[in-house]
Formats: C-alpha cells, sequence, structure tokens
C-alpha cells in the first residue's frame, strides 16, 4: 500500500480503538522484556497500535532505533539499516572493531562498496556489536513498521542479530503484513523465524460494528444511521482504515446513498482492486457485477442470471485472487467485501441496472426479487411500489424489521403522488419497521422529513410518534412535540389516544409521577377503544398495568387481565410494553419466580423470530434479572452481558442494560466492574432524565456499594433512592427490593435505630400486598439490629425462619446471605468457639449460586476467624458501655493497636466505615483520638 493512502484518513492519533486486549498484550511481552511482532492485513491497524507501544515503552527505553519501510523503496539495500543506525552510529563506531566498523560506516553512508556477498560476517558481527554496545548503557528498542517492505540486505542482518542477542536488553517490536486469515502464511512465518526467539506474535484481526462506530466517531464522522455504520461495517470488513475511507467518502458525499444503493468508494479504496479487475475478460468483469448485486450469490443463480460461463469466469477471478472459497457450500464469495463494492461503484448505472433486471427473475425469494425489480427500474410506478410493499411485509413476518423498512423506503420512491397509500403513508411504516429493528435515528430522519410536507392529521400524529418512539428514554428531549400533536390530532379519538399513550410514559419517565401515568394511560385506553384502535388500547392497558403493579395499586391483576383479553394484536402481545411484559413484572413482584422464567423465555424466543431489537434487549435484561432472584447468578451475568451488548450496539436501553449489568457483576462477577457500571448507570439516567431508571440505577450503587464493603456509602445512595420512591409514590418494596440492603448498610454502620425504621416501615407495605420475600428479607435484616443489641436468640431465630422461607420461595442468593449471615452471628456470639459448619453452608450455597463475590467474603471471614479472635478486654471500660455493636468491635481493636485497614480487614468493611464508625465512637466518648480510646483501655481519664 502507497505510504500517502496509508495515512489517508488524517487520522495519526494515537487512540487505540478496539485494541484493548491485542495493546495489553503486547505490552505484557515488552514489559517482561520480550520482543512483539505484530500482524494482520492492509490497515488493519498495526501502524497505530506499534506507534503507540513504542511511545510508551520510549520513557523507559534509554535508546529507541526507529525504521518504516516502502515499497517504492524496498530496491535500495541498506536503507532500513541507515534509519535504525545512521542517527547513533558515532557512538557505536569507536567501541566496534577496526573490520566491523569500515564494513558498517561503508554500509550505512554509501561510500565504498560493501556488500552482503563482500562484507557478510564482518556486516553481520557489525549489527549485532552495535545493538549490544548500545544496551549496555540501558535497555534498547528496536520499532520498524512494514518489515514486508524492509529492503533484504537489512532484513538479513536484523534477523541475524535478532537471534543471537540473547539476554542483552534489546527488544524488537515490529509489525508485518499478512494477508491470509491464517497466521502460519510463508510471510508470517519468515519474519517470525527472523525474530528474537522470545517474540510474541499478535495477529490484529478485523473490528466488530461497535468498535467501528466508535472509530467513526472518534475521528469526526459521527451521527451517521447505525444502518449506515452497519454497511460500513460489512463493507470495511472490520478494517479500520477501510472504515475511516468509507467513513470520509459518506462525509464528503452531498447525498447519503437511498436504500438499496451501495456506500460511495473512494477513489483511494477502489485502487486497491481496480488493477486486478482490470485483468478479467469483459464477460468475466460482467459476472462478477451480478454476483456483486446478489445478496447470496451462487453458480446457479448466475446461470440463472444468463451467465452462460459463470464456472469459468468465476474461476479467473479466483485466480486473481477477488474470489475466495466459501467453506459453507457453493457461494461465489469475494474474497473481501470491499472488492465487491468498489466493482459495483465502478460500474455504470445502466449495466448496474441490467445486473439488478437479470437478477429481479432469477432470483428465488420473492424479497429479493422485489428489491431487485426496484433497483432496476427508475422513477415511480405503482406496480413495483406495490410490489415492493408486499415484500416488506414478508421481511416483517419473518423478522427482518430492518429489511422491511429498506423495501418500504424503496416502496415509497417508486410509489406516485397520488397513489394510494401514498408515499409518505409508506415511509411512515418503514420508519415504524426501522424503530423496530433498532434504528430509531433512521426513524426519526424519515418522521422529520414527513413532517416537512404533511397536512392530513393521521400522518402528522404518526410521525409525531415516531419522533418520540425514537427518543426512547430521553423522551425528556421532544416535550415540544406534544402541543404540536395535541393540536395536529383535534378531537380525532384514535389520534388523541396515541398521543395521551406517549403522554403517560413521559408522566413516568420525566416527572417520575406513577400515579399520573396511570391516569394517561387509563385515558388512552378508553379513547383507543372509542376510536377503534386495539393496538393502542392494548398498549395503554398494559402500561396502567405496570404502572398498578409497580404503585402496589390493588387493581393491577385485573387490569393485566383486561389487556390479555382477546382480540389481541400479536405484536404487542410479545412488545416489551405489552401486556406480556406487564404479566412478567407482576409473577416477579408476587414471587412467582418459575412462572417469571417460562413467561419471559417464551416471550423472548417471540421477539427474536420477529426480529423486535429493543424488546429483546429488554427481555434478556429481564430474565437475568429473574435469574439473579433465583440465585443462578453465573447464568445472570451472562444474560446480563448479553443484553447490555446489544443495547450498546444497537443505542437502544442502555441505561436500563447497564444498571442490570452492574447487579450481575455485584453478585456474580466483579465488584469493582459492578460499581463502575452502577455509577455509568446513574450518570445515564441522569442525563436522560430518565426518573424511572434513576432510582433504580441508585438502587443498584448502593447494592454494589454494600458489596464491596463500602457500608457508609451504601447508607449515602440508598438513603437517596428512599426519597425518590417516596416523591414518584412507589410504595411496593418488590419493586427494586433495596429495603434490606439499606437496613443491614446502616447496621454495619452503627445506626441499628434507624435500621428499624427501614425495617418497620418496609414490613407495613410487604404485609399489605402479601411480599414474602421482601418480608423475609426484613427479618434477615431485622436479626442483624437485634444481633447488635445483643440479642443472639433472636437473632438466630429470625435468621433461621428467613432462610427456610427464602429457600420455599426459590430466592436462592438470598437465601445463601442469610446462611452467611448466621455463620457470622455465631462466629460473633461471646464466649462461644465459632461454628466452622455454619461457613461451610454458606460456602456451599454461594458456590452453587456461583455468586463469586459472597464466596470471597466467606472466604475472608474464615481466613480472619482461622488467625485467632480479637482478644476480648477482660473487663470492659464503662465507657464504652452506650456504644453499639460494631463500635465496640472497632473500638476494642484499637485498643490492640489495630490500624483502620487491619480493621477493615477484620470486619469486612470499608476503610471508610471504619473512619465513620471511629468518628461516631469520638463523638458519643466525649474524646478526640484513638489515643483516648487506649487510654480508657487502660482505666485513664483522657486528658
Amino acid at each position: 500500500m502507497p505510504r500517502d493512502f496509508a495515512e489517508a484518513a488524517g487520522c495519526r492519533s494515537d487512540l487505540v480503538i478496539g485494541r484493548e486486549d491485542s495493546f495489553e498484550a503486547a505490552r505484557e511481552q515488552l514489559t517482561r522484556g520480550g520482543s512483539v511482532l505484530l500482524h494482520g492485513p492492509a490497515g488493519i491497524g498495526k501502524s497505530t497500535v506499534l506507534r503507540t507501544l513504542a511511545a510508551e515503552y520510549a520513557r523507559t527505553a534509554r535508546t529507541v532505533l526507529r525504521c518504516s519501510a516502502t515499497e517504492s523503496e524496498s530496491h535500495l539495500p541498506f536503507l532500513a539499516l541507515a534509519d535504525l543506525l545512521g542517527p547513533v552510529l558515532d557512538e557505536v563506531s569507536p567501541v566496534l572493531p577496526d573490520a566491523q566498523r569500515t564494513a558498517l560506516e561503508s554500509a550505512l553512508t554509501g561510500r565504498g562498496e560493501s556488500t552482503l556477498q563482500r562484507d557478510g560476517l564482518a556486516l553481520r558481527l557489525a549489527v549485532l556489536s552495535a545493538l549490544r554496545a548500545l544496551a549496555v548503557a540501558g535497555p534498547a528498542l528496536v520499532v520498524a513498521d512494514d518489515l514486508q517492505w524492509l529492503d533484504p540486505a537489512s532484513a538479513e542482518l536484523l534477523g541475524f542479530a535478532a537471534r543471537r542477542l540473547g539476554d542483552t536488553p534489546v527488544r524488537l517490536l515490529c509489525a508485518v503484513r499478512t494477508e491470509g486469515p491464517e497466521t502460519g502464511d510463508a510471510e508470517y512465518d519468515r519474519h517470525l523465524r527472523a525474530s528474537p526467539p522470545d517474540t510474541r506474535a499478535v495477529r490484529l484481526g478485523p473490528l466488530t460494528r461497535a468498535q467501528v462506530s466508535a472509530l467513526l466517531d472518534e475521528r469526526g464522522y459521527a451521527g451517521l444511521h447505525r444502518a449506515t455504520v452497519r454497511d460500513i461495517h460489512r463493507t470495511s470488513g472490520g478494517n479500520p482504515l477501510f472504515a475511516l475511507e468509507l467513513g470520509r467518502a459518506l462525509a464528503e458525499s452531498p447525498a447519503a446513498p437511498r436504500p438499496g444503493e451501495p456506500l460511495p468508494v473512494p477513489t483511494s479504496l477502489r485502487a486497491l482492486v481496480l488493477s486486478r479487475l482490470e485483468m478479467l475478460s469483459d464477460e468475466a468483469r460482467r459476472t462478477l457485477l451480478v454476483a456483486s448485486a446478489g445478496a447470496r450469490p451462487t453458480p446457479a443463480l448466475l446461470h440463472a442470471a444468463g451467465r452462460d460461463d459463470a464456472e469459468a469466469e468465476t474461476a479467473q477471478a479466483a485466480a486473481l485472487g477477488l474470489l475466495a472459497p466459501d467453506p459453507e457450500g457453493p457461494a461465489v464469495r469475494f474474497a473481501h467485501p470491499l472488492i465487491s463494492a468498489a466493482l459495483y461503484a465502478e460500474a455504470p448505472a445502466p449495466e448496474r441496472r441490467a445486473a439488478h433486471a437479470a437478477l429481479s427473475t432469477a432470483a428465488s425469494d420473492p424479497i429479493e426479487r422485489a428489491r431487485h425489480l426496484a433497483l432496476a427500474t427508475t422513477g415511480t410506478d405503482p406496480r413495483v411500489a406495490a410490489r415492493l410493499a408486499e415484500a416488506a411485509a414478508l421481511a416483517r413476518d419473518r423478522g427482518a424489521p430492518s429489511v422491511a423498512a429498506s423495501l418500504g423506503l424503496l416502496a415509497a420512491r417508486h410509489t406516485p403522488a397520488d397513489g394510494a397509500p401514498g408515499p409518505d403513508e409508506r415511509r411512515l411504516t418503514a420508519a415504524e419497521d426501522a424503530i423496530t429493528a433498532g434504528e430509531p435515528d433512521l426513524a426519526r430522519d424519515i418522521a422529520r422529513e414527513v413532517l416537512t410536507r404533511a397536512t392530513a392529521p393521521g400522518e402528522r400524529v404518526r410521525a409525531w410518534m415516531v419522533v418520540i418512539e425514537a427518543a426512547g428514554q430521553a423522551i425528556g428531549e421532544v416535550d415540544a412535540v406534544f402541543p404540536q400533536a395535541l393540536a395536529d390530532a383535534g378531537d380525532d379519538p384514535r389520534l388523541l389516544a396515541l398521543v395521551h399513550y406517549q403522554l403517560a410514559w413521559r408522566s413516568l419517565v420525566v416527572q417520575g409521577d406513577f400515579a399520573q401515568g396511570r391516569e394517561d394511560a387509563a385515558h388512552a385506553a378508553r379513547l383507543a377503544a372509542r376510536g377503534g384502535d386495539r393496538r393502542t388500547e392494548l398498549l395503554a392497558l398494559a402500561f396502567q398495568a405496570q404502572s398498578e403493579t409497580l404503585m402496589g395499586h390493588p387493581d393491577a391483576a385485573a387490569t393485566i387481565r383486561r389487556a390479555l383479553e382477546e382480540p389481541q394484536d400479536p405484536r404487542v402481545a410479545c412488545h416489551h410494553n405489552g401486556a406480556g411484559s406487564s404479566r412478567f413484572r407482576w409473577l416477579v413482584i408476587n414471587d412467582r419466580l418459575a412462572e417469571a422464567r417460562t413467561a419471559v423465555t417464551a416471550l423472548l424466543r417471540e421477539v427474536r423470530r420477529r426480529g423486535m431489537a429493543e424488546s429483546e434487549v429488554h427481555y434478556l435484561r429481564f430474565l437475568s434479572e429473574t435469574e439473579l432472584h433465583s440465585g443462578h447468578c453465573g447464568r445472570a451475568l451472562e444474560l446480563a452481558r448479553e443484553s447490555l451488548t446489544l443495547a450498546r450496539d444497537a443505542g437502544i436501553g442502555e441505561g436500563a442494560g447497564v444498571m442490570q449489568a452492574a447487579l450481575a457483576e455485584a453478585s456474580g462477577g466483579d465488584p469493582d466492574r459492578a460499581l463502575e457500571l452502577a455509577r455509568e448507570a446513574v450518570r445515564r439516567t441522569e442525563e436522560d432524565g430518565d426518573a424511572v431508571y434513576l432510582s433504580r440505577a441508585m438502587a443498584a450503587l448502593g447494592h454494589a456499594q454494600l458489596v464491596a464493603g463500602d457500608a457508609a456509602a451504601a447508607v449515602g445512595t440508598l438513603r437517596r433512592v428512599r426519597e425518590l420512591e417516596a416523591g414518584a409514590g412507589i410504595t411496593d418494596p418488590a419493586r427494586g427490593r433495596w429495603q434490606g440492603d439499606l437496613a443491614e448498610a446502616l447496621v454495619r454502620s452503627g445506626e441499628p435505630a434507624e435500621a428499624m425504621d427501614v425495617i418497620e416501615v418496609t414490613r407495613s407495605h410487604a404485609l399489605r400486598l402479601g411480599r414474602g420475600s421482601v418480608l423475609a428479607v426484613l427479618d434477615r435484616s431485622e436479626a442483624l439490629v437485634r444481633a447488635a443489641r445483643g440479642e443472639h436468640r433472636a437473632a438466630v431465630a429470625r435468621l433461621t425462619s428467613a432462610r427456610e422461607r427464602l429457600a420455599g420461595l426459590g430466592f436462592g442468593l438470598e437465601e445463601a446471605r442469610a446462611v452467611f449471615a448466621l455463620a457470622e452471628l455465631h462466629a460473633e456470639r461471646p464466649g462461644r468457639a465459632p461454628e466452622p459448619a455454619s461457613y461451610d453452608e454458606a460456602a456451599r450455597l454461594f458456590r452453587r449460586c456461583r455468586a463469586l463475590p459472597w464466596l470471597r467474603r466467606v472466604e475472608a471471614a474464615v481466613a480472619a476467624r482461622a488467625a485467632g479472635p480479637a482478644p476480648v478486654p477482660s473487663a470492659e471500660p464503662d465507657g464504652l458501655a452506650g456504644l453499639a455493636s460494631m463500635e465496640r468491635q472497632v473500638a476494642a481493636l484499637v485498643m490492640e493497636g489495630a490500624t483502620n485497614r487491619e480493621i477493615a480487614a477484620r470486619l469486612f468493611v470499608s476503610v471508610k466505615t471504619v473512619e465513620a464508625t471511629l468518628t461516631r465512637v469520638y463523638r458519643k466518648l466525649g474524646i478526640r483520638s484513638r489515643v483516648d480510646i487506649v487510654r480508657l483501655a487502660a482505666g485513664r481519664r483522657p486528658d
């Protein structure tokens, strides 16, 4: 690749995107003193990674030698060697033997007639001696990019030295182009053999779609539709340089390609393949054009499209490296998607239309035939438009809403202005399909385009609804839409129902007002029923049911039954805002976990079949939540990560996805990662103005803080959750299930009185609503309060009862937490030896749940007990009698001389919690320092 093209994107940022694992592997190798060989195809990012690593390692290396070869200079002998050693020649020459110095100076300066044939041994030894001499003063790093273009003489000399450096602190950081997908191709093997024996080869592969999106955003090509990013990813094959070039071409293009049209392929990329295309015969080129226009080209399809000599012509293309064998069947597969794109972009428009015309009759799939017919036709044609609309409906039924949206836009393009349905109606259908497919930006743009010219109230209100739907949880950002939508709706009950349904979401998400949201939804359901709009009526009833469930309203079950009555709309029935979702939430809140799992699994299967991307994100999250309650923490973590990956890829439901991932990490993964995710969830919900998920994100943060041992921070966070839910009118404790965590954190922070207040208030609501699992968790929390007060017998009874009820309800993780609390209680009883069997049972249950963070807490507690119990003063000073249990424990350890960090480790709390507890001890005892506690222990009054 020419050097000017390698720099073509104008991007020399050292930010490494999508290469974290590869970068870390190379960094570790260099840090431990080894060498690294980066390899991969052209444009894959080798130079960026190499440059960033070199800059980082240069801070510790005494000498950095660099060379970067080009194809045009590869015939010049010793050029790379001159780049490497020329700048240090004066430093190393004095230490070289005369013969080696003369040979090296001759090779580097071009004076004399030094060649490998004439001065081979002297030159080889000179390079080795020079590198050893440089390493005497400190570590040296040799950085060589594009090894494939290294002149043969330099390559041979560098390889000779590399193989003989041994323990000399000289490390090589090199990059070489390897076109094949396998690391064992000849070019790779040749360069690896020329590297030091400890070299680690790191292959850079293609980026994922999310990484390509991040790269485009970082390099200034933000704001592209997700569908466009998907096309860039597919066309570039995940190659970052190709993706950036395609992004640049789109940014410079006066108009975005219309549906069905290829991406504009810039000249810089076409040049990579057109030279080989020019070697094809005209007929072979036409055959490849038909293949590039087809979705899944095969020899049979090419024959049906009139390419009689397809086998011979594709064989010719394969010989030139344009086609690659397909391991899965007889398909005609291009060696790289860019070849297909460049070939198609280079073909004249009439030839492209001819290829599509041939495929419109040759393709067996009706969707494909309709697409090719549209791309072969110019201008409006009601017959073609009707075929495309039928194909879009078929794609929708097959679960391919993204394809349906593309076909719908093609149908709109071919629909005459006076057609029925009209072009804008078809555009709005395509926008709704885009919403379903998780492409809100495309849907928003279509709707806003329609609003610039639509005058019919139905089309305008429908377009406003798309704009609101596309906003997702950030519905507050489109507040100005609602008055306009209401004005366009007039007094039409069908249109008003649509607007009031969205107003219900606004009340809930923006204002956090469940009561108002319920009222708006009930009004929308009545309007929809009056207007005969069953779909909107069902959605509104489902919303009403969900609000009532979360509010603890007594009508929730009855409203769910109404929402499940026939006739049903199949798409609403499985939608994440439909009655099935509301019923799932009701089942979870009512402790019917097995039924909830069955219900959400069926819903997930159906939305996957229908290609409903946003609903899939939510149902994966719901299933993760169910598994977490059931104590299947490993499975919950897998589902949460899958949901979050899909959410980030599609840009939908990210706040909720991050929240659930935080909860799953706290229970089954990494507590530090849980804290990071929970803080992100809070930040996202605050930025979106999402009052619904803000309290849940804060609850996730409080839980993560408690698991991490920072009880004081958990108290502050969960107190805020209590305020938010009280302001929203949420009284059902089964919604967020954070009250037990707050009570436990308060006990651990030395505030048992407030913990008991939380328990009593929550218990009154849980008893009223019949929330069995919540009541059991509250009993576990009350046991902690009673233990802090010294009521050990009552605490044991509470914990034993809570454990049995949680086991019966199937809440495996909460059961394990109860057993762990019981083990800690037995271990702390005065005058009694700890019971190892209690810890064994807790460890067994946590291991069964795959609750790794909790299992580590058990192991830490066991280790602390094995080290020996903290000695208790034979006579407790009178001044400590008024302290809470946690405060007495901390004070006793201070008397032993333990540091705050040692106390935190012994009691399995954070250092911050120890500091906060000590502050309360000082206040209660009227003292000022740790020294005063020691004086009390000695029976002396503090000064």
